[in-house]
């Protein structure tokens, strides 16, 4: 089936859709899922089911009707790789050739099928590499559409009701893997995501400013914010118990250095 995605005419949909609440969602992404025939899903089990119960009520709220829903399970990854680059290529490989078979298989000449992404697509999701790889696979019918969704960094400095960074000063976008290395003189404004290890809680100094945010827009989410010092162990604690609860935590925190 995947040698037949390459004799079509397709448009594949890449909709960013927020860190998680149902109205915070632009009325282009809601345009974008009512005009698309076959929504594909990656399948990453149980645990994060939730995840997948706020993508279908999405879908219910604004897919058309005779919408197709088509789970593609999800290749195994190495969580603790020793070459993390080259195993989140290999996994994303995987993930394409999967991806590519059930677009042969699901979607009709002149038919279009989407992603729903969290967040923006832009910001550290793999799915538009993804879709450059079924690209260069697919060939020129393939037509791939990007619509920009509500990142977390938004969402979390709007939940908190304030500004990321201070009048003229920069704001450093980084990961929990990579907050050490933030060099001197960058460090004054750190958003810092994919950080399930809280990274700021070795780094950070007691007098840094941190606030945090987790299931941003959901029922369930929870904002922490003060000195390092004082909320860090309540942080720790909260995403433990968060995680237990629902079990999923999508978090994401400012990181701000005292003068």
């Amino acid at each position: 089936m995947a040698d037949r995605a390459a004799d079509l005419a397709i448009t594949l949909r890449v909709i960013g859709i927020g860190p998680g609440g149902p109205r915070q969602i632009t009325l282009e992404a809601v345009d974008a899922i009512a005009a698309t025939d076959v929504f594909f899903l990656l399948d990453k089990g149980s645990r994060v089911a939730q995840l997948t119960d706020a993508r279908q009520d999405l879908l219910d709220r604004y897919a058309r009707a005779g919408h197709r829903v088509v789970t593609v399970v999800d290749p195994p990854r190495d969580r603790n790789p020793d070459d993390y680059r080259a195993e989140v290529l290999r996994w994303h490989t995987a993930r394409v050739d999967a991806l590519e078979a059930a677009i042969g298989e699901h979607l009709r000449d002149g038919g279009s099928g989407a992603f729903l992404v969290w967040g923006d697509p832009a910001l550290y999701d793999s799915t538009l590499r993804l879709t450059g790889q079924l690209a260069a696979r697919i060939g020129p019918g393939l037509t791939v559409e990007v619509i920009p969704g509500v990142t977390s960094p938004s969402a979390l400095t709007a939940a908190h009701g304030i500004v990321a960074h201070d009048v003229g000063e920069p704001v450093l976008i980084t990961t929990g893997r990579r907050l050490a290395e933030t060099p001197p003189g960058a460090d004054r404004n750190q958003i810092v995501m994919l950080d399930s290890h809280l990274a700021f809680t070795e780094t950070a100094a007691p007098d840094d400013q941190v606030y945090w945010g987790a299931n941003l827009g959901t029922p369930e989410q929870v904002l922490i914010s003060g000195r390092v010092g004082d909320v860090a162990d309540e942080i720790t604690r909260v995403r433990v118990e968060l995680r237990e609860r629902t079990g999923w935590v999508m978090d994401v925190y400012l990181l701000r250095r005292a003068r």
